[in-house]
């Protein structure tokens, strides 16, 4: 695509996101930007109108911002209304900012083997290793010393950044994008303990499973099954370093932030969102509209109902809030208890002198 190619006028951009447009609708438009750092030719976003005045005074050639707020931006050159600005400015960013995609290519340094099956566009580059019986779908992009194993199979579009690394057996479907280090298909942590305490390790001989337009973020490992399959659904977002378990079932466009770790077994339904640095012990369940705050611990076998939880171990938002309250209270509950004895201590002395 070429830059021209990206250069849209605001009213194309109103009609793509469903917003109306205000002032020049023929303004053009070539790039997004933060209302700090935004030039002519730039679109910005404002949710909140403490913020207007800021978008009005910037160099953006567009302001995005809530229903009935044109009126206020007066001065701006152009204004895109919408109900949600900021999904608004996300869908803008995919048309004027694409991810590059590279042309069909193969490195001279990549190792692509015989057997393996390559497919239309593709683009392999330096130091790519690709294994025998390995399958890899049109149009995706394989870059700088990634490793694609023995028969696994990579979708259509898919991106692999530098140094990701499948191990043999496992499957990316479509429209899956490893950011740089993420490992799939390493060896589960599961190991027996015999009666001399020599552990022993249990047979980790399953895969994994990664569905459509998935995105996984640097460092990021899952772990392929003990028997079975670990699987991430469809549309599902994970963070950086995040460590996903042997026979973990993630569901549909899950949420999970940064440094998770999630335990064998555990089970995430659909629509679920986890914040950063949660612990899971193993065979926990996690229901379909939970959310869980960040630092939280949920202990082995828990189910996570819908609404929102905090804490360690795991409790309803409220309840923590209670109890958090609570915590903050007990230097003074201290005082007052010391008070408390002391009092009882001068009385109990005033009755034994009584007593003689």
């Amino acid at each position: 695509m070429n830059d021209s190619d990206r250069v849209k006028t605001v009213a194309e951009l109103a009609a793509h996101v469903g917003g109306r447009a205000v002032g020049d609708a023929g303004a053009h438009v070539g790039g997004v930007a933060s209302i700090e750092d935004a030039g002519r030719g730039d679109v910005v976003f404002v949710e909140d109108e403490k913020f207007l005045d800021a978008a009005r005074a910037c160099g953006a050639s567009c302001v995005i911002a809530p229903e009935g707020a044109g009126a206020k931006l007066e001065g701006a050159q152009s204004v895109i209304e919408t109900a949600r600005p900021k999904l608004a400015f996300t869908l803008v960013a995919e048309v004027l900012c694409p991810p590059r995609r590279r042309g069909a290519f193969i490195h001279p340094t990549a190792s692509v083997a015989p057997s393996a099956k390559v497919g239309e566009g593709v683009y392999v580059g330096a130091c790519v290793t690709v294994g025998e019986g390995a399958e890899v779908g049109g149009g995706t992009q394989i870059l700088a010393g990634a490793f694609v194993g023995e028969r696994a199979t990579v979708g259509r579009e898919c991106v692999l950044h530098p140094n990701v690394v499948l191990y043999e057996g496992v499957t990316l479907s479509d429209r899956v994008i490893l950011h740089a280090g993420v490992v799939v298909g390493a060896d589960g942590f599961g190991y027996v303990r015999d009666e001399a305490g020599v552990y022993h390790k249990f047979p980790q001989v399953g895969t994994v499973v990664i569905e459509d337009d998935v995105e996984i973020g640097a460092n990021a490992c899952v772990d392929r099954a003990a028997l079975g399959t670990t699987r991430v659904g469809r549309g599902t977002k994970i963070d950086n370093l995040v460590q996903v378990g042997h026979n973990v079932e993630i569901g549909e466009r899950v949420v999970i932030a940064a440094q998770t770790g999630i335990s064998g077994s555990t089970v995430i339904e659909s629509d679920a969102v986890i914040g950063g640095q949660v612990g899971f012990g193993d065979h926990a369940r996690v229901l379909s509209g939970a959310v869980i705050g960040s630092q939280a611990g949920v202990l082995p076998g828990k189910i996570v109902r819908p609404g929102v939880w905090w804490g360690t171990p795991v409790q309803p938002l409220e309840e923590y809030k209670r109890r958090n309250a609570s915590w903050g209270r007990l230097p003074r509950m201290r005082e007052e208890i010391e008070e408390l004895k002391r009092q009882v201590k001068e009385l109990t002395a005033r009755l034994d002198e009584k007593g003689e």
